[in-house]
This record gives structure tokens, sequence and C-alpha cells, in this order.
């Protein structure tokens, strides 16, 4: 029987995640997650993993409309591909988009602070976070 690999330091790159948060009434400060942006310099990657569940919004907020705020997150996914589909956000570097999305705002699409890691594979990591804090 073999062990399976053993995972070292030197395997691992650093990543950054933000957890993605629908704030229906931002005076409130009441907030919902839907989604995680998770960015790694050394994997050259940059993603966003979103849902919304509609019972949830409802509950938050009768006047939300779900599909206003996919259109809205499926524009940070197009700025996280990059180029000029992306807009002038589009054409910036990998981390200074990553930086733009993940900035501090009063809008009803929000982010939470960075938190940084390790990880072996970014993809499973941001995989991973979205089951742990949107699903």
């Amino acid at each position: 029987m073999s062990w399976p690999k053993k995972l070292t330091m030197q395997d691992k790159v650093i990543f950054e995640y933000a957890i993605i948060r629908v704030v229906p009434r931002v005076e409130r400060e009441e907030f919902f997650n839907v989604g995680v942006l998770l960015y790694s310099k050394q994997e050259r990657f940059l993603r966003v993993q979103y849902q919304i569940d509609e019972k949830k919004l409802a509950a938050f907020s009768g006047e939300l409309d779900a599909s206003m705020l996919r259109a809205h997150l499926k524009a940070w996914e197009v700025v996280c591909a990059g180029g000029p589909d992306g807009g002038a956000i589009g054409e910036l570097e990998l981390p200074d988009r990553f930086r733009w999305l993940a900035a501090t705002r009063s809008t009803i699409i929000q982010s939470s602070p960075t938190h940084p890691g390790l990880c072996a594979d970014p993809a499973a990591k941001l995989e991973q976070l979205f089951r742990d804090f949107v699903l």
C-alpha cells in the first residue's frame, strides 16, 4: 500500500481570497454571501465563483432583482478573465484587477476583507471556499 504524497511548503502557492456579499440595504449593514474571489500571483490565477440563492434574496429584500445581480457578478467574471471585454479594469495587470474587485465599497455587491493562505491548487481551493462560505 502506498501512502499519498505529503505536500510540502514548496508544493504550495500563496493565494488571497475575499467573500462576495450582497448587501440589499447598505444602511442596515446586513448581508449574505454569494461568492468567492480568489487570486494567486504565482499561478496567474484570478477567478470568481458565485451563486445567488433567490429564496434568501427574497427574505432579505423583495426589491432586488436576482437577474440584475447576476449581470453585475458576470461583469466580475469578465474582469477576472482580463482583456478588452472587461473595459479599462480588464486591461489592468492581474494583481491590479484583484485589488480593484476586492476594494472596499458601499454598494449592493461588496467583498469582505482579503484573507491569505497556501494551497496546492487554486481552482480546488476556490471550490472548497465556495462550498464553505456560500453553499
